[in-house]
C-alpha cells in the first residue's frame, strides 16, 4: 500500500569522545575484515556532544559489522565547511557512497552537488537537505514530534497555561519542523496556551539562560517542550535551584516533553522528573542508512509505500525519497494524550532502554 505524508536534536555530557573513538576503532578493525567486495562507505558524524548521537556513533560500526561494510569516519563536529572538507578527503579515500547528518540542511547544497558529479551516492541520516540530490533520508518525521509534544503539554496543562520551546536550529529542517509543527498544534487545538519560543542553535547553554529569562519574567510557566535532549542537563539544572523539580503530583511541577529518548531521558521520566520524550531511533538511524548506502551502491532502487520494518517511504519533493521511521511518545503511563497513544517509558521496544553505552 503507497502512502504519502507531510515532509517532515541532544543532553547531558556522556562520556570522553576519546573513549568513543577507541572503542569504535576497535569495531572498525572488525568490519574491516568482512569488506564488501572491498568496497569502502564513508560515514561522517554530525557532532559527538550529545548522548543522542554519541549512541548513533556507537551503534555505526556494529551495524557496518552486520552488513559487512567496510568505513571509514569523520566528525565534523556541527560545522558545515568541516562537513565539505570532510567530504573531500572521502573521496580522495575512493570511498564508494557516504552517509552524513549535515546539521545546516542549506549549505550542504553545493558539496551534494560535488558528490552526484562524481556518482558517489549519499545517505542523510536524521535531516533532510532544503535541495541537492540524496539516494534515501532516513529520519521521522519531525512534524509528528512536533505535534506529539504538542498534545502532550496541552493535555497536561488542560489547554491553558504558559509553555516554553527550547527550539533547535532554525537553519535546520528538524528545528523548523518542529517548531513549525508545535506552534501549528497549538494554535489549531489549545489556542488558550501561550507559547515562548526561544531559538538555542541546539546549544545547552544557550537553552539554560533563555529558560531562566522566561521563568523569571513568567514564575507561572507550567511546561517546556525541548526539542531534543541537549536542554536537559540545563534544564532540570535550573528547576531544582528554582524549587521546581517536584513530582508531577505536585502542584508546583512544571511538565517536560523532550525529543530524543535517549536512556537518562527514560529514567527521568521514571523518577517523576520530566514528563515524556518522543523516541528518536538512534539504532535503526545507523541500521538503516548503512542498509541503504550499500543498496545505492549496488544499483538497487526504491519507490515509495510500506517498508518490511514498520516504516513509510515517501516521496518528499520530485527524486527524493525519505524512509520515515517509527518515533513513539514514550510517558510514564502509556496513556492516550489528544489523538497520540504514547508507549510506557520502560517498554522494552524503546531502543533507550536496550542501548549498552
Amino acid at each position: 500500500m503507497m502512502r504519502f505524508s507531510r515532509p517532515g536534536r541532544a543532553g547531558r555530557r556522556s562520556r570522553p569522545a576519546t573513549a568513543l573513538v577507541a572503542c569504535a576503532s576497535l569495531l572498525l578493525a572488525a568490519c574491516g575484515s568482512n569488506g564488501a567486495g572491498g568496497q569502502t562507505i564513508g560515514v561522517d558524524y554530525p557532532r559527538s556532544d550529545t548522548d543522542f548521537w554519541n549512541s548513533y556513533i556507537k551503534y555505526v560500526p556494529q551495524f557496518a559489522q552486520q552488513l559487512g561494510l567496510t568505513i571509514k569516519t569523520t566528525n565534523s563536529q556541527n560545522d558545515i565547511s568541516t562537513l565539505s572538507s570532510n567530504v573531500q578527503t572521502f573521496i580522495s579515500q575512493g570511498v564508494k557512497g557516504i552517509v552524513m547528518a549535515p546539521q545546516d540542511t542549506a549549505a550542504i547544497t553545493p558539496t551534494l552537488r560535488t558528490l552526484s558529479s562524481k556518482k558517489i551516492p549519499v545517505v542523510s541520516v536524521d535531516t533532510r537537505p532544503d535541495s541537492g540530490d540524496v539516494y534515501m533520508v532516513v529520519r521521522a518525521d519531525n512534524r509528528a514530534y512536533g505535534e506529539k509534544s504538542c498534545h502532550f503539554l496541552g493535555t497536561k496543562l488542560h489547554g491553558t497555561g504558559k509553555v516554553v520551546m527550547l527550539e533547535g536550529e532554525l537553519s535546520s529542517i528538524n528545528g523548523r519542523d518542529r517548531t513549525e509543527a508545535f506552534n501549528d498544534c497549538m494554535a489549531e487545538n489549545y489556542p488558550e496556551i501561550k507559547v515562548f519560543g526561544e531559538p538555542t542553535g541546539w546549544d545547552a547553554a544557550t537553552a539554560q539562560q533563555k529558560l531562566q529569562t522566561d521563568l523569571t519574567a513568567n514564575p507561572d510557566i507550567k511546561g517546556v517542550y525541548m526539542e531534543a535532549s541537549f536542554a536537559l542537563g540545563g534544564t532540570l539544572q535550573l528547576l531544582k535551584q528554582r524549587g521546581l523539580l517536584v513530582p508531577p503530583s505536585d502542584p508546583k511541577h512544571v511538565f517536560i516533553v523532550s525529543n530524543d529518548g535517549i536512556p537518562e531521558e527514560l529514567k527521568d521520566i521514571a523518577a517523576g522528573q520530566i514528563d515524556a520524550t518522543v523516541s528518536q531511533p538512534a539504532d535503526l538511524y545507523a541500521k538503516y542508512a548503512l542498509q541503504y548506502v550499500k543498496d545505492a551502491v549496488a544499483g538497487k532502487t526504491y519507490q515509495p509505500g510500506k517498508t518490511d520494518h514498520d516504516s513509510t517511504i515517501v516521496q518528499v519533493r520530485p527524486g527524493l525519497l525519505e524512509d520515515q521511521l517509527a518515533a513513539p511518545l514514550a510517558t510514564a503511563d502509556g496513556g492516550v494524550y489528544g489523538p497520540v497513544q504514547s508507549v510506557k517509558s520502560d517498554d522494552k521496544s524503546l531502543w533507550g532502554n536496550n542501548f549498552a553505552g
